[in-house]
């Protein structure tokens, strides 16, 4: 059965967000083009090293003599989003891998999130190794797994404004959990914190 592929080419927004409280919040990626909105479940590790990919990019692109992109070095002012998500939030699928690229055609930054995949729900393809519906290879996936046939994936493309807005507000998303305690370093719940023993942390 083809991939159903969850495209957004220009979206309205695209953002990082949680759902609970510090300690015990579940992270989504959302999309949402007027009354179309999609999130897909992922960690907070894959929210962090998605942002940081980015910037890199974007650094990289802004590095180039004269900035011909236009790459903006913050977040411009107009694109600010420190909204929650939209609700309700109803999970696609949960995120198992993550493509990232640059579209030199259109200037945007691609970002393609697959799901866990079943083995006896996919079958492997025909051995094209061209990454995801972009060319685009998923980074953090074994390559076996990169070329079975995902039942659904989520495809969004931003330009260089958008995405170092999406960047440094999922960063500080990321950074906004339980604080951390200046004798350990672990992280203290709100209702107490006991440091644990040298060997265990």
């Amino acid at each position: 059965m083809p991939t159903i592929v969850h495209g957004f080419d220009w979206p309205d927004r695209l953002v990082v967000g949680t759902v609970g409280q510090p300690g015990s919040r579940a992270f989504y990626l959302q999309a949402r083009t007027g009354p179309r909105v999609v999130s897909v479940g992922l960690e907070k590790e894959q929210s962090a090293a998605l942002a940081e990919k980015i910037e890199e990019i974007l650094d990289a692109l802004m590095a180039d003599e004269g900035n011909p992109f236009n790459v903006p070095a913050t977040t411009p002012l107009e694109l600010v989003d420190n909204d929650p998500l939209d609700q309700p939030v109803e999970e696609e699928f949960r995120t198992a891998a993550i493509g990232l690229g640059w579209d030199p055609s259109t200037l945007q930054v691609v970002i393609e999130a697959y799901p866990f995949i079943q083995p006896d729900d996919a079958a492997l393809d025909s051995g094209d190794d061209n990454g995801g519906a972009s060319g685009i290879e998923p980074w953090d996936v074994e390559s076996d797994d990169a070329r079975v046939e995902p039942a659904e994936m989520l495809v969004v493309r931003i330009p260089v404004g958008t995405a170092r807005a999406f960047a440094e507000r999922t960063l500080e998303v990321v950074g906004a959990g339980r604080p951390i305690c200046p004798l350990c370093g672990t992280p203290m719940d709100p209702d107490g914190h006991v440091c644990p023993e040298p060997g265990d942390r």
